[in-house]
């Protein structure tokens, strides 16, 4: 079930139980809530009848990023910003549907964007995080179970896995503020650019509510599993 249980004893198996199987719930709650309401505003259409690319293309132009290019990627919900390149990379339904989700999406995608142009602070320390946050989340599980389960040396190779992890958990909790302020941003600028009206703005919000809680439940699990390991250094101990 989880890394290296099948030889932790019957009190450290109840304590991996204890921390992270209410986070896995969370996760697989938060998942299946954005893809229902994804499908669900997927489906109706917007009285403007523009697509994703369109809005934000007109968004991006608006707030003075003609720099910005908007392309079309070949996976679902595969949507971002990609600040290096500057382009907002928008899936297939979303580019070319003029549908309440599509424009929640793209508009959220553009906020990202505008965050990149104005120097928002947390998106600037996400990015510096990504490089060793994603070598953390690949390294730091092997190198504690090797020192868990080997008494020379294991102390050290644990403390080494939870420092590189710690970096990957600062990388979830870094995201969630981007996240949330670029559903702000795409709200406003829907709303205020007249794209989206009445009931629409209120899919809009349920899209990106939605959305945002899987970041929320990215970020728990993140936090249960240091947590976890933690506990079991000083169980080791």
């Amino acid at each position: 079930m989880f890394p290296g249980s099948f030889l932790l004893g019957p009190g450290m198996m109840s304590i991996t139980l204890l921390i992270m199987v209410p986070v896995f719930i969370f996760v697989f709650y938060a998942q299946n809530k954005v893809k229902q309401n994804y499908q669900k505003f997927s489906r109706v259409r917007t009285r403007s009848n523009m697509t994703g690319a369109e809005v934000a293309r007109r968004a991006l132009n608006e707030a003075g990023l003609h720099d910005v290019n908007i392309e079309m990627t070949r996976g679902v919900l595969d949507d971002h910003y990609d600040p290096r390149k500057k382009v907002v990379r928008l899936s297939p339904d979303v580019y070319s549907r003029p549908t309440v989700a599509a424009l929640g999406i793209a508009a959220h995608e553009v906020g990202h964007a505008i965050q990149d142009a104005h120097g928002y602070v947390f998106l600037h320390v996400r990015n510096n995080l990504f490089p060793v946050a994603s070598l953390g989340s690949r390294m730091a599980m092997p190198l504690f179970f090797l020192g868990f389960f080997f008494t020379a040396g294991g102390s050290t190779l644990m403390d080494v896995g939870i420092a590189l992890y710690f970096f990957a958990v600062l990388f979830q909790v870094a995201t969630l503020p981007v996240e949330l302020n670029a559903s702000r941003r795409a709200v406003a600028l829907l709303e205020g650019g007249g794209f989206v009206q009445g009931q629409e703005v209120y899919g809009v919000r349920e899209v990106l509510n939605a959305a945002a809680l899987t970041y929320v439940a990215a970020m728990a699990a993140a936090l249960a599993q240091l947590l976890r390991m933690l506990v079991l250094r000083n169980r080791r101990n």
